[in-house]
């Protein structure tokens, strides 16, 4: 992957919505406080100083914290219970520790999104969110552990930064990128703003809103039933949320829904990873934690 397309589609993120670094509250993801527009341009051009071509894991969390960002005008926090955050965020820990990829930039950090729709969201960087409506129907510890494995599985895969590099192939993208190169370094941060917004957002909307493709699914679900086995838990639980998700497909169109594949495809392939391994059923010892969540 070419640093420079991933960073065409950082910058273009980052000039977005500047005013939400300073006001948007993001309780474990560090969203709020400090002059994060002034740190993303400065962290976007100390990225294009270095020489290597690929992206590091500190460009990975800048763009993922302007989507994240994003994602924050679209759902409320939910803020009612921070001890089940604190949970989700244990249970996430426990699952990259075991991984082969157990560091980020500034650490994996899972979020509740007030909603009672069914949906969650992984961006480049270590930031995931779950809808308060998502965590509500795991009826274990094991299958809250499915869903992050999952949203992790899009991250330790790059598939965010995988997107952003398809996305600056497209015309519109190019386009953005060739007016990024005609300001000149003394233009003010505000003419930048202007010019980027509308064609942004766009491109911002279909990151969030258009999921990723269907292998890319298929190979998340793969990668958390390795990272369930590895952590202890029961890689069934993914089985068992894809069957809660088949039970609303007619209830509750949109959502995971409307981005992934089906569930009846996706719990196929899944049971074949499973059949790949030897696991042993250990979330009776989970049950008290889960009920005191």
């Amino acid at each position: 992957m070419k640093k420079t397309s991933i960073l065409f589609g950082l910058c273009a993120f980052f000039l977005v919505t500047p005013h939400l670094y300073g006001q948007v509250p993001g309780p474990g993801i560090g969203l709020g406080g400090r002059d994060f527009f002034g740190e993303a341009m400065g962290a976007m051009q100390r990225a294009f100083d270095r020489e290597e071509s690929e992206a590091t894991l500190e460009d990975a969390y800048f763009l993922g914290r302007a989507v994240a960002a994003h994602i924050l005008t679209m759902y409320p926090l939910y803020t009612r219970n921070p001890r089940l955050t604190q949970y989700l965020n244990m249970i996430t820990q426990t699952l990259v520790i075991n991984s082969p990829r157990p560091t980020a930039f500034r650490g994996y950090f899972v979020a509740i999104l007030d909603s009672p729709s069914f949906n969650a969201f992984a961006t480049p960087g270590g930031h995931i969110f779950l809808t308060r409506g998502l965590v509500d129907a795991a009826t274990s510890e094991d299958m809250l552990a499915a869903v992050i494995a999952h949203e992790l599985a899009h991250i330790m895969l790059d598939h965010g930064l995988n997107m952003v590099e398809e996305m600056a192939r497209l015309d519109a993208t190019a386009a953005i990128a060739g007016r990024a190169a005609a300001f000149s370094s003394d233009s003010p941060v505000a003419e930048r703003v202007l010019g980027f917004r509308s064609s942004v957002s766009t491109i911002v909307e279909t990151l969030v809103r258009s999921g990723y493709s269907q292998e890319q699914e298929f190979a998340a679900d793969r990668k958390a039933v390795e990272l369930l086995v590895a952590a202890g838990y029961n890689p069934r639980a993914l089985v068992d949320m894809l069957r809660i998700l088949q039970q609303r497909q007619g209830a509750q169109p949109g959502g995971l829904l409307s981005t992934h594949p089906p569930p009846a495809e996706r719990i196929r392939h899944v049971e074949d990873a499973i059949r790949r391994h030897r696991v042993t059923d250990t979330s009776a010892h989970r049950r008290v934690r889960f009920a005191n969540r």
